[in-house]
């Protein structure tokens, strides 16, 4: 007998659906599975003929043929262990083949019936409404996560025996709710905030340039003189996330298995921070079965990397084009994916290898070539892409003991959420949000300078033998430090600021 059942599965963020085919027929005893399934796959039929037999139903002895629909797509992960477990069920007669038309089916088995929570239970739920479903049945764990989608009706189970009394109309359960209401949240995370930080006003009017523009920043300064903690608190000046942007944040973290079951809506922005010995594959994303990075993690958010240079030369170029483009195109034999990636990249490093080059109080043993080598571990190219280069010095007593209070993370996100507001006014017809993202055409528009300003920014250009590039992050930094003046045009003062930003352009 032949039973069939919708789940669903993904490629990159994008949930796409399965049909579950279960061929029940006269034969020796054997269990196969078609359909390019991959080793979690593969093993679902012993799970599967345990949870069905703890249950209290017979596995019927015969010969058992399992179809992933589409074949040619490579099946991973262990959701498909319900749906093929109601098929062996549907296709011994113990459910009614009908009853299955309108649902999507989603969980890992346990051996005694239970069923467990899954991962990309987001896109999926997202995606069922377009498939003509309008139910999802999935694990009770990850009800909260299915409701976020707005999608369609959600009924959580805790065991294959509920699954079969629901769809045999046995006991009657009304779709699940998310109470209250689930929606994007402020930007502020506990405990951090700027009135914290003593000292370092340079540095917080750059880390303010960069969140109302979404620019790039690199921190260059001594061992201990704030870098670290500064980014920590880079997330509470950003705009609030709005619901769509949660929402498809959300998505990545759900692929990856990243969320908590009291929150099911990542509601403040990410703050990545991997380790200077990550691989290629984990910053940018990959693997046999590509699965998203710590640049997608950070989406819409910041991706802090501290110790810059100790990161390994390979990785830190593949940063170019998420940080140019916004997403990574991972391409492999069988499939080519893409993942987003628009985020603030934030990065600290030490002026030389030492850490104290300029430091009054400590004396710096390096060498001039000792800091270049230490240097070129950034390429050129790399540096251009990052917008602002800002000294941070060490902090003096005098600052740290100071009783007056620091300007509030609540008091910056003010002013950055005019400045991005204006922005948003400006560019909302050419699809962009922040200064950041301008192309030449929009800079040629938007970035027009007076004849003060041309002959400064042609002398600097001249004199640092800046690339194209830093022109136009120069151009873009300016725009941006005159939208937090609320000024139309762009001053010879916006741009001189601008200009002091571009520290690391100059020679050692």
């Amino acid at each position: 007998m032949l039973a069939k059942v919708t789940s669903g599965a993904l490629i990159g963020i994008e949930a796409y659906p399965v049909e579950v085919e279960v061929d029940i027929a006269q034969g020796l005893p054997q269990f196969s599975t078609v359909g390019l399934p991959e080793g979690a796959v593969k093993e679902s039929k012993d799970r599967v003929k345990s949870a069905i037999k703890n249950s209290g139903y017979d596995f019927p002895p015969r010969r058992i043929t399992i179809n992933l629909a589409p074949a040619d797509i490579k099946k991973d992960g262990a959701a498909f262990d319900l749906p093929i477990a109601i098929g062996l069920l549907c296709a011994s007669g113990l459910i009614e083949s009908r009853s299955l038309d309108n649902y999507v089916l989603l969980g890992e088995l346990s051996l005694d019936g239970r069923i467990k929570p899954v991962r990309g239970v987001l896109p999926i739920a997202a995606s069922a409404g377009s498939w003509d479903k309008q139910r999802l049945i999935l694990p009770a764990e990850n009800a909260e996560e299915g409701a976020v989608a707005n999608g369609p009706d959600i009924y959580p189970v805790k065991d294959l025996g509920e699954v079969v009394a629901l769809l045999n109309g046995e006991i009657n359960k009304s779709p699940y709710t998310s109470c209250p209401p689930l929606q994007a949240g402020p930007a502020q995370m506990p405990g951090d905030d700027f009135s914290e930080a003593r000292g370092q006003e340079n540095v917080k009017r750059a880390l303010e340039v960069a969140a109302s523009g979404a620019h790039n920043l690199l921190m260059n300064g001594p061992p201990g003189s704030g870098k670290t903690m500064l980014a920590r608190r880079l997330p509470t000046i950003l705009p609030e996330l709005s619901f769509e942007e949660a929402l498809e944040t959300t998505k990545i973290h759900s692929v990856f298995g990243l969320l908590s079951r009291q929150n099911a809506l990542v509601n403040i922005r990410p703050f990545r921070n991997p380790h200077h010995t990550i691989s290629d594959a984990g910053l940018i994303g990959g693997g046999s079965y590509p699965r998203p990075g710590e640049v997608s993690l950070a989406h819409n958010g910041v991706l802090f990397l501290d110790e810059l240079p100790e990161f390994k030369k390979n990785v830190l170029e593949m940063l170019r084009q998420p940080l140019e483009d916004g997403q990574v195109n991972i391409s492999r034999a069988a499939l080519s994916l893409t993942y987003p990636a628009d985020f603030m990249m934030v990065a600290a490093m030490n002026p030389c290898p030492c850490g104290f080059l300029g430091d009054p109080l400590h004396h710096c043993n390096c060498t001039p070539p000792m800091i270049q080598r230490y240097r070129s571990r950034l390429s050129g190219p790399l540096l251009d892409r990052i917008d602002l280069h800002v000294e941070v010095p060490r902090v003096p007593h005098k600052d740290l003991t100071d009783p007056e209070p620091a300007e509030s993370s609540a008091q910056i996100r003010a002013r950055v959420n005019r400045a991005r507001t204006i922005q948003r006014q400006r560019l909302a017809s050419h699809g962009l949000y922040a200064n950041a993202q301008m192309q030449a055409r929009h800079i040629q528009k938007f970035c027009k300078l007076n004849a003060a300003g041309e002959k400064l920014l042609e002398q600097v250009t001249d004199r640092l033998g800046l690339s194209a590039r830093s022109y136009t992050r120069i151009l873009k930094l300016a725009r941006t430090i005159a939208d937090l003046a609320d000024s139309k045009t762009i001053e010879t003062l916006h741009l001189a600021e601008a200009i002091q930003y571009r520290s690391l352009d100059r020679k050692v």
